[in-house]
């Protein structure tokens, strides 16, 4: 039987710990192809290059993985996979991470990896973005593995039910400590942000921007709280921003 095509991207760069264990867990169910980012590119959303040239260089970093290296963002990734590397071939699965930190809750606007993501989804193709709550470069990702190879097992032989984008976000714990996986809402939280203003070396003025978040959601039923139970959070997505409820509750806006 032929092997599902898998394309495995990131926001964290291509030689991130975290999508090299993405790579050691799809390898297991399909053809992996890589193309990530050739620099780091988290918060990026989903931007696109449009006003300059994209490059793509082939790399050797997964042994017999083919992988490329983009100069563009993590969309840029997705739109190029689809569009050029892989045009003639149709995409199984599209998976994107580990990305080192949380993509939860209001997270996922500003997300290069659920970006990468929702883009394949846009494309008709299943997609995960897979996130550990650990911002480290010495991240410990074995004790998701399991977990993250059984999403992407039963997205291939079963789908997604009602949309084709799922945000996976794994607590940072030992093995014995996650409990399972959870199927959650979108917390409502923000962030409280806050620029540090400075003089650079050449006595030019700079702002960097840094913030506290702020959970505003006491439900049960939200991937904030399931991460905070110990469990790995799973919420399906999708790119829809329609305020449905407002459809009807605002008649004196029509003319």
């Amino acid at each position: 039987m032929k092997r599902p095509l898998i394309l495995v991207t990131n926001d964290d760069g291509m030689f991130a710990p975290g999508i090299k264990a993405l790579v050691s867990i799809a390898r297991n169910f399909g053809e992996v192809v890589v193309v990530a980012p050739n620099s780091p590119q988290s918060g990026k959303g989903h931007a696109i290059t449009i006003e300059e040239p994209i490059r793509l260089h082939r790399v050797t970093v997964f042994d017999d993985i083919v992988a490329y290296e983009c100069s563009g963002t993590p969309v840029d990734c997705v739109k190029l996979a689809k569009n050029v590397l892989l045009k003639d071939r149709q995409i199984d699965l599209c998976v994107s991470g580990i990305n080192h930190g949380s993509n939860a809750s209001i997270n996922i606007i500003y997300s290069g990896t659920m970006s990468a993501a929702m883009e394949a989804a846009l494309e008709g193709v299943d997609s995960v973005g897979f996130s550990l709550m650990n911002y480290s470069f010495d991240a410990d990702f074995e004790p998701s593995k399991k977990y993250i190879a059984h999403i992407i097992e039963s997205v291939l032989n079963e789908g997604i039910n009602d949309c084709n984008l799922l945000n996976v976000n794994i607590p940072d714990l030992p093995s014995k400590e996650l409990k399972g996986i959870r199927i959650c809402r979108q917390a409502q939280g923000k962030w409280d942000e806050e620029f540090k203003e400075g003089i650079d070396p050449r006595g030019q003025k700079y702002y960097w921007l840094t913030g506290k978040f702020y959970l505003d959601d006491e439900r049960p039923d939200t991937d904030i709280s399931a991460l905070n139970d110990g469990y790995i959070a799973v919420v399906p997505s999708h790119h829809d921003l329609t305020a449905q409820a407002a459809l009807s509750s605002n008649p004196h806006l029509i003319a």
